[in-house]
């Protein structure tokens, strides 16, 4: 391989796996290898839904493993991402003192209207620029409050920034992902230290801010003879939310784009290089989320295909009660779905009746029936109307953010596990009236790489040259809007601008975020 070829791994923790990524960049070359992936599942106990953070750290290590055999032990450095608001406490010694809790816990229940008291959601906003939701961290540290754990606790890390300190044995907090906890200003890109004294939120917590490209240590000597790698290893802040570094994987080639990172949750908007942060973007739920490079990442949070993962679930338990071993086949259902008559019924992606888990079909089943719709009957007909409504939110979430923004857009980048529907990428262009550019499903693994080969000196420049090479060198597929566009109108005045309603009055706080 040329000698300008350098290798990159990239721990990216999700929502449902994680996975161990090998990278290997030159100036004009960018591909991936999955080295490892495990299941992420988290656990019960006494009644609090955890992550199981210790099977995840050893997934992680076992993947530095088979990242270390695929390159030869040549890796140059690793940097981690991982989803947001959730965090360890450590004691004086650096032992865990407990499973971090899930952000689908109910243990903040409550939580936001005792920050209310203090702090409206107005002035809230207006600090931080964080849409007003009940699991952001302010929340759950609230919530926490006077337990023996906060209590006892000498240090917090966010969860990349636990597992990089496992891995190093260096603390420190990296910036996008702090910014998830409505503790930051945007605007200074540091701590919002009147937020946190008024809400006796102890700040002294968190270790240092770190910014993408910072160096944060180098691997232990047990974490390397566990793994293999024979020599000193750094590791690399990255936009550890990843999110933040799904947005540097986005592939665009001019800057008046609109990005939808989709996955189990859809994240819509667009990249700014100053936060918005006026009344009228928090009534439409907008949140102002730190990114690399200085640049704001504003956006709203839609369900994403959550709702098509809980419903195919549901559809595999009734087969199984019934005796019958199989599984739903997704292909076969998408091509279903594809002939299903389209925008019959169409539901709130942003509705807070969709976020638990169990009984999905039922729900969306009333929200139609409480709309006067026709009720899905088949799973065929509930799949169709999940992607109608998924479009449906993405095309609301860009229209908003241009207007709230000042901004144009000429077409609109999909990234993420969503690239792979094809009927919801055709189905987003046709609701936004624009060309969806579809690609790279990696996004969040090929930003974490951009921005440690940028650190390591083998690419140059700011976002436009890392998403030039990420152009020339990921498949990309492109969607052309077809159809009747004013259909999408009338199906959206069906919901009556349900979400932004909600949000306007104050129910929009119950809303959960892409984590």
């Amino acid at each position: 391989m040329p000698t300008t070829e350098h290798r990159f791994a990239a721990v990216d923790l999700g929502a449902s796996s994680g996975r161990v990524i090998v990278g290997e960049v030159a100036p004009d070359r960018l591909t991936l290898h999955e080295a490892h992936r495990f299941p992420n599942q988290p656990t019960r106990v006494l009644g609090t839904l955890h992550w199981d953070i210790l099977s995840l750290h050893q997934g992680v290590l076992n993947g530095l493993k088979a990242a270390a055999v695929h390159t030869g032990d040549t890796l140059t450095s690793i940097g981690i991402d991982t989803w947001a608001v959730d965090y360890g406490l450590l004691a004086t010694d650096g032992t865990l003192l407990a499973n971090p809790v899930h952000y689908r816990d109910t243990r903040t229940t409550g939580a936001a209207e005792k920050v209310a008291a203090t702090l409206p959601p107005p002035a809230l906003y207006a600090a931080t620029g964080i849409q007003h939701l009940p699991f952001n961290t302010i929340y759950q540290l609230i919530a926490a409050q006077g337990t023996p754990t906060l209590t006892a606790a000498h240090r917090l890390l966010l969860i990349p920034d636990l597992i990089s300190y496992w891995l190093t044995g260096e603390p420190g907090t990296e910036l996008t992902n702090a910014s998830t906890t409505q503790l930051i200003d945007p605007r200074t890109r540091d701590w919002a230290t009147p937020v946190a004294k008024a809400l006796g939120i102890d700040l002294s917590l968190f270790p240092p801010l770190r910014h993408p490209g910072d160096p944060a240590g180098t691997l232990r000597q047990d974490v390397l003879t566990e793994t293999g790698l024979a020599r000193p290893l750094p590791v690399t802040a990255v936009g550890s939310h990843d999110t933040a570094s799904a947005v540097v994987g986005v592939p665009a080639t001019t800057p008046d784009f609109a990005y939808i990172a989709t996955g189990t949750w859809s994240l819509a908007g667009l990249e700014l290089d100053a936060p918005v942060l006026t009344e009228e973007s928090r009534a439409a739920n907008f949140t102002n989320e730190l990114g690399v490079d200085g640049t704001v990442r504003y956006l709203r949070n839609i369900m994403g295909l959550w709702m098509l993962q809980e419903c195919i679930r549901a559809w595999d338990t009734e087969t199984a009660r019934a005796g019958n071993t199989s599984t739903t086949a997704l292909t076969a259902l998408l091509q279903a779905a594809a002939q299903a008559t389209s925008l019959r019924s169409v539901v709130d992606a942003s509705d807070p009746a969709f976020i638990a888990p169990h009984h999905m079909p039922d729900r969306i089943a009333d929200a139609c029936r409480r709309t006067g719709q026709p009720i899905p009957r088949t799973p065929a007909e509930t799949t169709r109307c999940v992607l109608d409504s998924l479009a449906l939110a993405h095309r609301r979430a860009i229209e908003d953010a241009t207007r709230l923004s000042g901004r144009t857009v000429s077409a609109v980048h999909i990234v993420g596990g969503g690239v792979h529907n094809t009927l919801l990428c055709q189905l987003t262009a046709d609701a936004c009236g624009l060309p969806v550019i579809a690609g790279p499903a990696e996004a969040a693994a090929l930003g974490n790489v951009l921005v440690q080969a940028r650190t390591a000196g083998v690419i140059t420049g700011g976002l436009p040259e890392l998403r030039a090479l990420l152009h020339s060198t990921q498949p990309l597929r492109q969607y052309e809007p077809t159809g009747d566009h004013s259909a999408w109108d009338r199906a959206a005045a069906r919901l009556g601008d349900a979400s932004v309603t909600r949000a306007a009055t104050g129910q929009g706080d119950e809303e959960e975020p892409c984590a």
